[in-house]
């Protein structure tokens, strides 16, 4: 017979350091034993804890090896019904912006020539100083 699934009340009593679930993904994950090993600290997985934590297990980039690792510490699945539905903010598509209306072409044209410019400058400098010593 198949396990029931957690619902997020049960899940969000285990929030300390001595006792620390996560759910990403719809599962349910016991990382108490990884807190100290957490590169990047035991108050980002703590601070995971209670809700949802898909969203911030993706927004970090983990491994492919941090996710297999996620195996070793799944204790079952999530109620997903008892998950509060939550729209995360994405930010409004900004028009590329032109101040001066300069045409794309010229601006890349001279994205390319400047630097040129003064690597050449900086070559014709270092031979002309290096002409004067000898």
């Amino acid at each position: 017979m198949a396990k029931e699934a957690l619902t997020l009340a049960e899940v969000s009593k285990h929030n300390t350091k001595d006792d620390c679930w996560l759910v990403i993904a719809g599962k349910v994950y016991d990382v108490t034993k990884f807190l100290e090993d957490h590169p990047g600290g035991d108050d980002v997985l703590l601070s995971s804890t209670a809700k949802d934590a898909t969203d911030d297990f993706e927004d970090v980039g983990h491994s492919t090896t941090a996710r297999a690792m996620l195996d070793e510490y799944c204790i079952g699945d999530i109620d997903a019904a008892t998950i509060p539905a939550t729209t995360k903010y994405t930010a409004p598509k900004q028009p590329h912006y032109n101040q001066d209306k300069t045409p794309e072409f010229i601006i890349k044209i001279l994205q390319f020539l400047v630097p040129l410019a003064i690597l050449g400058l900086a070559v014709a400098v270092r031979m002309y100083t290096k002409s004067e010593s000898a």
